[in-house]
Order: structure tokens, then sequence, then C-alpha cells
């Protein structure tokens, strides 16, 4: 990659010291990997802007950065990430500017953790450190120092529990992890499961059998795992029973051996459920537990049980634990920006209206 750096002219320059700021222009040699790291509509410029306080202006090849030193200095790190990516022949789009934002704030180290290699080489091979990397996907790195802790740590443990808002990624990483290790004969066979709990809604019954029934339930397990695997080879994954998915309930009277067992929403886990299914791990297996304790939608009065799991289990050897926040969020960033609302929002803002249909009291 060769960027070439044009300092401002001598009255640009002396107009930005009179405003407190530094100007810095960037000259990208390749011009399609140009338009694809601007995006549509030069949204993902826009939004640098918008996320580093930066000014940017776009004419041709050459991107005009204006700001403080600090943010044009983060801003040029980010635009050089995702120029290193598109020249790769990888689209990038907002979320992938949040991941560089995340990256290149540890001034372009990728999450330097020192000596954290596992000594067991499988480990090791499963760890592809700060990765997931699968036959179909190829490399997945992670976008922010969360989602790389939360690698590290699936290649560290056999039972890791990962909590946080929706849209940072924990499902749909575990489930890469999952297709890895298959791939790499770590494991046998991927069984894959949630809670059949409705979202507040009664949706009443279901025809079909009974895989036809729990599909609405699982559907986001199949989005990832269609991401990571050729579709013929999970249908035929499934068919034989080397991946399996099914409700929670079904786990009952188990023992899982050479398997890696992923519960997903486990936020709508009763106490009993969780309990069931942490002892259904088996020789040679792992158990990776995804949840949101702000959308639990147990029925009134019933506790969920993966709070009280994380809690209860938090000084056991062997467990691991990554706890996400609305900063680590890799959708949209309005999904952000909404969790990040929903969290900061006072306890009175929570409370549940009263019906319109309640009785009076006094």
């Amino acid at each position: 990659m060769n960027f070439r750096l044009s300092e401002p002219s001598r009255l640009a320059a002396s107009v930005e010291a009179a405003l407190d700021g530094v100007e810095e222009t960037l000259t990208l040699d390749d011009n399609r990997a140009a338009v694809l790291l601007v995006g549509n509509y030069d949204q993902n410029i826009a939004h640098l802007e918008r996320r580093l306080n930066v000014l940017a202006h776009i004419n041709g090849n050459q991107i005009r950065l204006r700001g403080t030193r600090e943010t044009v200095n983060h801003a040029r790190r980010v635009i050089e990430s995702l120029y290193n990516t598109v020249r790769k022949g990888r689209n990038v789009g907002v979320g992938d500017v949040d991941g560089a934002i995340e990256e290149t704030a540890l001034q372009r180290a990728l999450f330097p953790v020192k000596n954290e290699a596992p000594a067991d080489p499988i480990k090791a091979e499963i760890a592809g450190f700060g990765q997931v990397a699968t036959r179909k996907k190829g490399p997945v790195k992670a976008r922010n120092a969360a989602q790389d802790a939360y690698i590290r740590v699936l290649a560290r443990h056999e039972l890791v529990f990962a909590e946080g808002p929706a849209g940072t990624g924990k499902t749909w990483l575990a489930v890469g992890h999952a297709v890895q290790l298959l791939e790499q004969g770590h494991v046998e066979r991927l069984i894959l499961s949630r809670p059949a709990v409705e979202a507040g809604e009664k949706i009443g019954f279901l025809p079909g059998d009974m895989r036809e029934k729990v599909d609405p339930y699982l559907r986001p397990i199949y989005d990832a795992l269609y991401d990571f695997m050729e579709g013929r080879l999970v249908e035929r994954a499934l068919q034989t029973g080397v991946i399996e998915i099914a409700p929670l309930a079904f786990m009952r009277g188990r023992t899982l051996s050479n398997a890696l067992i992923l519960l997903d929403e486990a936020q709508n886990a009763s106490s009993m459920q969780m309990k069931m299914f942490l002892t259904r791990l088996g020789e040679g297996s792992r158990m990776i537990i995804t949840g949101d304790p702000t959308q639990i939608d147990l029925p009134s009065g019933q506790t969920s049980g993966f709070g009280e799991a994380i809690a209860l289990l938090k000084d056991v050897e062997g467990i691991g634990h990554v706890k996400f926040g609305h900063q680590h969020v890799v959708r949209h960033d309005l999904v952000r920006r909404i969790v990040q609302a929903y969290e900061e929002r006072p306890p009175a803002a929570s409370a549940p209206l009263s019906s319109p249909h309640a009785p009076r009291r006094g």
C-alpha cells in the first residue's frame, strides 16, 4: 500500500493552527480500492467523520482529513486499515469502519496481548489467534477488543459464558468457532440449542414435524451456519446427525461426548434448565453459552438461570466469561446507539406501564 501524505499549504496551515487543528491529504494509488473504501454515497467516510469528529473531503482518489492531531492520526490509521482490507478483495461497510476504529485506537497494534499463546498445540491451532477460520468464510478477524478476547477465551476454556447486547457477534462467532472445531476434527458433531420461548407474543400452534415446529426459534443459528458452511454440507450434516439443532427441553437425560454444544439466548433458560444443560457436558466436549440479560422473555415470576450460573461458577477453573457492551455492537451504528440509550435509561423509565383497564384504587 502506498499512501502519499501531502502537507497543506502555508495559508491552510496557518488557518488550521488558528483553529487548533491539522490537515492531511491521503492519496490512494488504487482507484478501484478507493471506490470500495469510501462506500456507496461515501457512507463509510461519512460514518468515520461522525465517529471520530473529523472533517473528510473526497476528491477523486484523495481524502483530505481535518481535525485535531489526535483525531486526524486516528482517522488516517482507520483508512489505512480499510484500504488494506479492500485491496485484498473484501468489501467493507460501516461495521468494518467501527471495527477498524476499535483496532486502531490501540495505536495500530491489533489487540496486543503478550505471552497468551496456549501451551497445548491443539488449542493453539483452534485459536487461530484473534480470528475464526472456516473453509467457506476463510479467516474472520475480530472487529474489536471484546471479540478478540472472546475468541481467545473460546480457545482456552472448555465452557464459556458470553453475555451482552444484540449485535455484538456472540452467537455468530460461537457458530463460526464451532464449525472451525468440526472441520479441524477436534469435535465429531455440533449440538446447537435455544430455549423455545416466545418473545412476549403468543404464536399459537405450529404445523409440521418437530424440526419444522422449532425452526422459527432456531433460525438465527441456521443463518450463522450457512455463513460458515456451504448449504449442501449443512443439509447433509443435519441429515446425518453431525449437526443437531434442538430446543433446550430436548437436552434432558443426555450425555454429550466429543461435541461442541452451543446454547444461544440462554437468558431464557430457567434456573433448573440451566443446571440440567450444564451437566450434559461429556468427555471431549466443549460448551458455549450466550445470552443478553436485558432481554429475558420468561414468564413473570420465573428466574433466569443465565446470570445465576455466571455468578455461581465465576471461580470455577476451566470456565471462561466474556462480557460485551454497547460499544462492541458491530451492526448498524444506530443499533449501537439504541442499545446505549436502553443501557443508560434511568430505572424509573424501565418500569412497566399499568394497563389502562386495571382497576383503580382508593
